[in-house]
């Protein structure tokens, strides 16, 4: 559904953008339930994989809102799950597949570190609903990075442990740089004062963040090594993702989530 006239484009891109990469990590997460390494991995990546999807819900509630649709659960639903490939503005990282768990454990890192650099940029948002999500979204991501940095405290004080945790980042860092690729519209975004700065901004401190916990970042891709056209271009990964994500709506069309 395009922007209306009062929304420029650009709001919209930036929230969708926000609200995709919250929607395919919440999925992610799920996906680690009962073949987690141990049982408080399984609780903690559902509970994760919980408050990530809450936030895509809340986000793709305001874009109806901000378009004059009620957002129902029928609407939400329909914004979350019915576009075309096309139509998603999510980044590679959170497409990604990964391969065991070390891979995971390395993304939900990464990516939360980035997304509560990402949450601080919208904390005093123009949009008072935004910046009221922020402040919610910011409280539990003070949890995810606990979660995230005391395992990797613990692994990567190990040699073994080390080595397979650093083989999964060389994997998974050169998707990173796209977390920071902006959608096409941000300046209205930042012109309006929906949020502080551009996404491109922190790039930096998010090479600066990885450097510091694993002790280099030359794997990282900055957005232009991993090109994604502002986050239009999809990676392989993302149709068999929304396949399974799909999997009971196509099932139950009538379902809601």
């Amino acid at each position: 559904m395009p922007a209306t006239a009062s929304e420029p484009r650009g709001v919209r891109e930036y929230l969708l953008a926000f609200a995709d990469d919250e929607h395919l990590m919440g999925q992610q997460h799920t996906e680690w339930i009962g073949v987690a390494p141990f049982l408080e991995e399984d609780l903690a990546f559902s509970s994760i994989g919980q408050d990530e999807l809450g936030h895509a819900a809340l986000l793709y509630e305001l874009i109806l809102d901000l378009e004059g649709t009620e957002p129902t659960d029928t609407a939400v639903d329909s914004l979350a799950f019915g576009r075309p490939s096309e139509g998603y503005r999510c980044c590679h990282l959170v497409e990604f597949t990964t391969r065991d768990w070390a891979e995971a454990l390395v993304r939900h890192w990464i990516y939360d570190t980035f997304e509560e650099m990402r949450w601080r940029l919208v904390a005093g948002s123009s949009r008072p609903q935004l910046a009221a999500i922020a402040r919610k979204a910011l409280q539990e991501e003070a949890f995810h990075r606990r979660h995230a940095d005391a395992l990797l405290d613990k692994l990567l004080a190990s040699p073994e442990a080390r080595e397979r945790i650093l083989e999964a980042f060389e994997t998974v860092g050169p998707l990173a740089g796209g977390l920071c690729e902006p959608v096409v519209g941000e300046a209205e975004v930042i012109d309006e004062g929906v949020a502080a700065a551009s996404t491109g901004s922190l790039l930096e401190p998010l090479q600066q963040a990885i450097g510091q916990r694993f002790g280099y970042w030359d794997s990282i891709g900055s957005p232009a090594a991993d090109s994604q056209d502002g986050r239009t271009v999809r990676s392989a990964d993302f149709e068999p993702l929304l396949a399974r994500m799909r999997e009971v709506l196509d099932y139950d069309p009538e379902a809601v989530w």
